[in-house]
């Protein structure tokens, strides 16, 4: 895991509306999302996915987005509020060695982790850290750029994942990415 993080000014192309064509947030995340949630949003960057999973927990529900730079947690804000979600989604500045949720621990019902865990420092951290967030048979989507990520580091990374007890239920198909969808079973 190279601990590398995606520069400010790629997060405007990353936010692009054109990237639904490929990638649709709704179409990816309507399986696993469901109103009254409350979801996690690692390494989130401007909110391409965070916006549109604001939507989807309803009223009731919430969004915890988290990332390491600042400029992107504000350029989220941004985005949520033109949105008029941002009473949904709760921001916050995570560092390299930990996501900081500690407070967390057992409230979270489904994570995503979109083209962020080749960019942590340790991902056996990063897995640790999310699954100690997660409820009971909550879920977590891993989904890793395959121009960026070999097949053999993706694989390193689930293992990884499965080390400290997730289980692999499902390998999802999203479009030029390496995806498993992860299940907390105890």
């Amino acid at each position: 895991m190279a601990g590398n993080v995606c520069p400010v000014w790629v997060g405007y192309f990353l936010a692009s509306p054109i990237r639904k064509l490929f990638e649709n947030p709704r179409k990816i995340l309507g399986p696993y999302v469901k109103d009254g949630m409350t979801v996690l949003d690692v390494g989130c960057a401007m909110g391409f996915f965070s916006v549109p999973l604001a939507a989807m927990v309803g009223p009731k529900g919430r969004v915890i987005c988290v990332d390491v730079q600042e400029e992107m947690i504000k350029a989220l804000k941004k985005r949520a509020q033109k949105a008029g979600l941002s009473d949904r989604i709760e921001t916050r500045i995570g560092h390299q060695d930990s996501l900081g949720l500690s407070a967390l621990t057992g409230h979270i019902d489904f994570a995503l982790a979109f083209a962020v865990v080749h960019e942590v420092a340790d991902a056996a951290v990063f897995f640790q850290d999310v699954y100690n967030v997660i409820k009971q048979h909550g879920k977590l989507l891993v989904a890793e750029p395959k121009g960026h990520v070999s097949e053999k580091d993706f694989e390193v990374s689930v293992s990884c994942a499965v080390q400290v007890g997730f289980e692999i239920i499902d390998h999802p198909q999203i479009h030029r990415n390496r995806t498993v969808l992860l299940e907390k079973v105890s």
